[in-house]
């Protein structure tokens, strides 16, 4: 899985634009913290996937009905319902690509951040070697 850029947003149906999000949420969130680095990158990721056509609040609403949807449903459900939405190989390498960015943007991996990724990959039904080698890659850099 070589290292990709996000899609044009002309790409973006708002079924995969969501997903994208929530994933990169749930990439940042994995940890149980939502550090102020990992925040800044989510928002300035979202923002250019977006080209800025997501107000704040609908961003604050988006992120609500995730946590609450992963509280109801489990991390399990949730990762099922993005392979459903990210329906293409290249929308769920881009989808994995960009939560590992926000992933190693603060700097440090963790176990549970490296489990999350590891567990995206599975049910986005990539290559488990190729997801660990762009993480390792992305750490790196």
């Amino acid at each position: 899985m070589p290292l990709m850029s996000p899609p044009p947003l002309q790409t973006l149906d708002e079924p995969n634009l969501e997903a994208l999000v929530e994933l990169m949420f749930l990439a940042a969130f994995a940890d149980g913290e939502f550090s102020q680095e990992e925040r800044v990158h989510f928002a300035r990721s979202v923002e250019s996937l977006t080209d800025r056509r997501i107000p704040p609040s609908t961003m604050d609403e988006l992120i609500r009905t995730v946590v609450e949807q992963l509280q109801k449903e489990g991390r399990v459900a949730r990762l099922a319902s993005l392979k459903e939405r990210l329906a293409t190989p290249q929308a769920r390498k881009v989808a994995f690509f960009l939560a590992a960015q926000v992933v190693v943007s603060d700097g440090i991996v963790r176990t549970s951040e490296r489990e999350l990724l590891l567990d995206v990959a599975a049910a986005l039904e990539l290559d488990q070697a190729e997801a660990a080698d762009v993480l390792r890659k992305l750490a790196a850099s």
